[in-house]
């Protein structure tokens, strides 16, 4: 397994299937079905109707959009996964939800509002995966 060479996220009992599901480079996504919304971050209740006992979790496509993004200068944390400069970039995916992210496999300027964009994964040192973007 990889050193860890970043802050890793920490697994809680509600982010366990997510995570758990990253071990197989899968990316699934807590859904409602009292109000078939799609939730994420994972949550106890659902932000929409408030009802927690229609929680469930469901494959995602891992296709979305650049909703927003910002290049990176310099870290601005103490262990940066990445050499400046990186895209960061909040990517809205095509079940409507939005993720926090970074764009690899390009040039970070490059990187536009709208552009299209897949989940690519990168291994985390306990043999999870973080999820990740491309362009497609």
């Amino acid at each position: 397994m990889p050193d860890a060479r970043r802050i890793e996220p920490t697994k809680s009992e509600v982010s366990a299937p997510f995570w758990d599901a990253t071990r197989e480079e899968k990316l699934i996504l807590q859904w409602c079905t009292h109000c078939n919304v799609a939730i994420f971050y994972p949550r106890e209740v659902c932000p929409s109707c408030l009802l927690s006992d229609g929680l469930e979790w469901r494959p995602a496509s891992g296709r979305g959009e650049v909703y927003a993004v910002s290049v990176q200068h310099a870290p601005q944390i103490p262990l940066p996964a990445y050499e400046p400069p990186y895209a960061v970039a909040v990517v809205e995916l095509a079940e409507g939800v939005r993720m926090l992210s970074t764009i690899v496999g390009c040039d970070p300027e490059s990187v536009t509002v709208g552009q299209p964009v897949s989940v690519t994964w990168e291994p985390l040192s306990d043999g999870r995966n973080l999820p990740v973007f491309s362009p497609t």
